[in-house]
């Protein structure tokens, strides 16, 4: 089956979508010669989200500009990035005393951004390690701060925040929420008492709702579920701003986005202006908890699917870690069998399921935008090459 090729009308309320007649079953693809892209990043976007902008890609609303052409001063574009604010803030019940920043430079810049805004070179920095991303961040505060390692995962789980070795002095305490790679996700805030909390939630924001008065900061880089690569965004409570350090870049400087409203220089335009029609779907559609319900839905079909393939495949993440927007799988048995899956699997339409370098395997990124039909497609593709295989 090729999922992006047969042109039958879909009986179903998806007008939009097709029948593809497959040996496994009867699903829906994407029009417009589009596939089911489990990439980890930049990920899939909503399609109803990219037919829009396609219609505002030339002319906006009548302005006779592109978003990509319109001064960031003028009063069109004013408007785009105030409603996605406003939009977002409504999404995750943002206090009023945080401020949302429309950033550069990608989650990455955020590393070194955290030690110069809220310590000296001798403070010390709590770091929790359970992937690649924490483990960059704590490698990159090291530069900047006495950065401390209070716990460190195994890729297979998160160890319990009551193991966690946190200073009595330190001035936050930094952790990654979903660790892409490892497909290892929190499933709850830790409590870490009175220090700040910041996290990374890169790869599963606006997956969830979240008490944002839980934490001092919440960063992300769009490119996963919220819009395309170019913008980072930063929730920042008040009290954490305007205490950078003298030699902090003033592109990291909190202070100076906070007080230009995200618009010191020229900023991601285009990427705000899609982040902003996601979050509309978003509350559209429900808000955050419906999300949230439809991630749990989607990443059960793939667990199960593996929970019920007698070993043929594995999950490396212990249940009440696994992550619900990346998870990695493994043939044991045969690991070279693993080419033959991700090629059949790219013949049918189904994209970017080679896990990271550094793991091996297979990974799929099933994020807000993956419909369900992507999702079950993949299982029905797994079973039907286990019973093949096995």
């Amino acid at each position: 089956m090729q999922l992006y090729r047969n042109s039958n009308v879909c009986t179903r309320s998806c007008r939009k979508q097709q029948v593809v007649r497959s040996p496994l079953k009867i699903s829906c693809a994407l029009t417009q010669g589009r596939v089911y892209n489990f990439s980890a990043g930049p990920a899939i976007l909503p399609e109803d989200v990219l037919e829009q902008a396609q219609r505002d890609m030339l002319n906006w609303q009548g302005s006779g500009m592109s978003i990509m052409e319109m001064s960031h001063r003028g009063k069109e574009f004013d408007g785009i990035a105030k409603k996605a604010e406003a939009d977002l803030r409504t999404l995750l019940n943002i206090p009023a005393n945080y401020k949302v920043l429309f950033l550069q430079g990608g989650a990455s810049t955020q590393f070194a951004a955290l030690p110069l805004n809220l310590a000296s070179q001798e403070d010390v920095t709590d770091y929790v390690v359970t992937g690649a991303w924490s483990k960059k961040a704590y490698e990159e505060a090291q530069k900047y701060s006495k950065a401390n390692l209070s716990a460190k995962g195994d890729n297979k789980s998160i160890p319990s925040p009551s193991t966690w070795k946190i200073s009595k002095d330190a001035k936050y305490v930094h952790y990654c929420d979903n660790e892409t790679i490892g497909g290892v996700e929190f499933k709850s805030v830790p409590d870490v008492g009175d220090r700040v909390l910041i996290s990374d939630m890169s790869s599963n924001f606006i997956s969830k709702p979240v008490d944002v008065s839980k934490y001092g900061i919440i960063y992300a880089g769009a490119q996963k579920n919220v819009g395309p690569a170019g913008v980072t965004i930063a929730i920042v409570r008040e009290d954490l701003i305007g205490h950078a350090r003298p030699e902090t870049p003033t592109m990291l400087d909190f202070k100076i986005h906070a007080e230009n409203d995200s618009m010191y220089n020229t900023p991601p335009c285009w990427a705000m202006y899609i982040c902003g029609l996601v979050f509309e779907k978003l509350i559209k559609q429900g808000g955050l908890e419906v999300q949230h319900k439809l991630n749990e839905k989607k990443a059960k079909i793939l667990y199960d699917t593996i929970a019920n393939s007698n070993g043929f495949y594995s999950n490396p993440v212990e249940p009440a870690s696994r992550s619900l927007m990346n998870v990695p799988f493994t043939i044991p048995s045969n690991p070279d069998m693993e080419k033959t899956f991700i090629k059949e699997t790219e013949k049918l339409g189904m994209l970017q399921l080679k896990g990271h370098r550094s793991v091996g395997g297979m990974r799929a990124s099933i994020y807000n935008a993956m419909p369900i039909e992507g999702v079950q497609a993949l299982a029905d593709f797994m079973k039907d090459f286990h019973s093949k295989n096995a």
